[in-house]
């Protein structure tokens, strides 16, 4: 029985967290640089275990009845997006690539945390997936199962995060060369601002 609601917290937590968004860009991008990526990943992994915790214990049922909220946290959401998208399109149109053995691209440790802080906490489709939909399936478990799916859920944000940060390094020889980051950073700058407009229409669409 345990090992079953284990498997159905990773099961229905994988697939949400394995889908392209904004911080598992961040996090790969962490992992090309070699820059801080212990942190990041433990600290995405833990900020996803913290989420889902929370939406089992009763976070998802608020955010459910509480449209404005969303609302809100998709503004916000979307204006660091757009923020992001300029830096990574100033970027492409830069010379040069960012190779981690000359350090270029760098940032402070606190930096690093923050950006991360940024794409976990001011994404509003985290909490909508995250915290609603997975929060929601958890607390349909028995009372005393929750704790056993929460584990099996942030299991799974642990193992991806985890692959991301340390296995982007085996891409390295690939991505050090200026026309690969340019194509990258381009792709982010656009994936940005498309999710960046996604959330405002979202958001138009409650307030209208």
């Amino acid at each position: 029985m345990t090992m079953t609601v284990f498997l159905q917290g990773f099961a229905v937590a994988a697939p949400l967290i394995m889908a392209i968004g904004a911080q598992n860009l961040f996090v790969l991008r962490q992992g090309v640089l070699r820059q801080h990526v212990v942190p990041v990943v433990v600290f995405c992994a833990l900020m996803d275990a913290v989420l889902i915790a929370a939406g089992v214990g009763g976070l998802g049922s608020l955010l459910g009845a509480a449209p404005m909220l969303r609302v809100a946290m998709a503004l916000a959401g979307s204006g660091f997006l757009i923020w992001y998208g300029v830096g990574a399109a100033r970027r492409a149109a830069a010379p040069g690539a960012l190779d981690p053995t000359k350090g270029e691209g760098a940032s402070s440790l606190a930096a690093a945390l923050a950006r991360a802080a940024a794409f976990t906490l001011l994404n509003p489709h985290v909490y909508l997936d995250t915290v609603l939909l997975i929060g929601s399936i958890g607390a349909a478990q028995a009372t005393e199962a929750r704790p056993v799916f929460v584990a099996g859920a942030a299991f799974a944000s642990a193992v991806w995060f985890t692959g991301l940060g340390f296995g982007a390094r085996l891409l390295a020889p690939i991505l050090s060369r200026p026309r690969t980051w340019r194509v990258i950073e381009t792709v982010v700058a656009v994936m940005m601002f498309a999710i960046a407009a996604k959330l405002l229409w979202g958001a138009g669409e409650v307030l209208l």
